[in-house]
């Protein structure tokens, strides 16, 4: 039986004060929420992600943590944070994963599932 089960979830906006599409300068913002349904806590290690835009170019990020943070969530607690992304079209997506660490020291990746970035009334 599987003990960590971390579920993803994101909605996502689009932040028209920061973004100048004459610059192809298209920012997002998006919240995400990591619930832990396991028993297990588990803390976040890293996060990858695949943000791809409209034309089809694919940006690989990874990094350690979200926003500075690594943070522990118990079983049956969650973590939500705000964070942004820059594409250089109207539309997009992005998708990934986080890497955890539980509390026997075993590490898993949870994924994050796709979620769309779109100005409002470009998809409907």
């Amino acid at each position: 039986m599987n003990e960590n089960t971390i579920s993803v979830t994101a909605i996502a906006s689009f932040v028209e004060t920061e973004s100048d599409a004459k610059q192809n300068r298209y920012i997002f913002a998006y919240t995400i929420t990591i619930a832990n349904t396991g028993k297990r806590t588990a803390q976040l290690l890293k996060r990858h992600w695949v943000l791809t835009n409209s034309n089809g170019k694919i940006e690989e990020v990874d990094g350690d943590g979200v926003i500075g943070m690594h943070p522990r969530i118990i079983g049956g607690g969650s973590f939500c944070y705000t964070s942004s992304a820059l594409l250089e079209t109207d539309v997009g997506t992005m998708q990934g994963y986080y890497t955890f660490r539980d509390d026997k020291g075993e590490t898993f990746n949870t994924e994050i599932p796709r979620f769309t970035l779109s100005i409002p009334r470009t998809i409907h």
